[in-house]
């Protein structure tokens, strides 16, 4: 099991690639799909890693995450109402989400029975005018194995998302 020093120098390296990438791409798709790409080859915890991104024309009452680049098994949501599934929750709350272990809440939408437990970050842009940001996609990765919040967010998540506030389901046994 590499050490604590071991990790932290792989999210360092980790880190300073995605920051790489976010100077050198040209478009916010070519973006999420290098991410996921580099997340999913890199992180080999991460059995899956994709973005959603909020439809945005529709009607807000019939707005929809919709799936963006990811890499991993196909998923059959690609489609998600804002009030379904921990990324709809996300999406409701612009917060973060870490779910320790997915069999044990109920919002899971069940895509994979290898995947154990998910982190959902919603990603903010900071609209030109008034200076006030706004979500526009959502980054999901998932786990093949059920683990604690620390075990599974890396340090870089905070950096993904420009708002630091998130909510934390653990598994029933980890409250005692």
């Amino acid at each position: 099991m590499p050490s604590a020093r071991v990790k932290q120098d792989k999210i360092r390296a980790v880190r300073k690639e995605l920051e790489g990438l976010a100077l050198s791409a040209t478009s916010a798709h070519q973006l999420m799909s290098q991410m996921v790409k580099l997340l999913h080859e890199r992180m080999l915890k991460y059995n899956w890693v994709g973005f959603y991104m909020l439809e945005k024309s529709a009607p807000a009452q019939d707005r929809m995450l919709v799936l963006g680049p990811f890499q991993g098994a196909m998923t059959p949501h690609t489609r998600i109402p804002l009030n379904q599934g921990i990324c709809g929750a996300a999406a409701s709350t612009g917060k973060t989400i870490i779910v320790d272990d997915v069999t044990s809440d109920p919002r899971y939408l069940a895509c994979s029975v290898e995947t154990k437990s998910e982190i959902v970050v919603p990603v903010f842009a900071r609209k030109s005018s008034a200076n006030s940001t706004s979500i526009v996609t959502f980054l999901l990765l998932s786990t093949m194995k059920t683990a604690n919040s620390s075990n599974i967010a890396p340090g870089w998540l905070g950096s993904i998302s420009k708002r630091r506030s998130h909510e934390r389901r653990k598994r029933p046994d980890a409250l005692a």
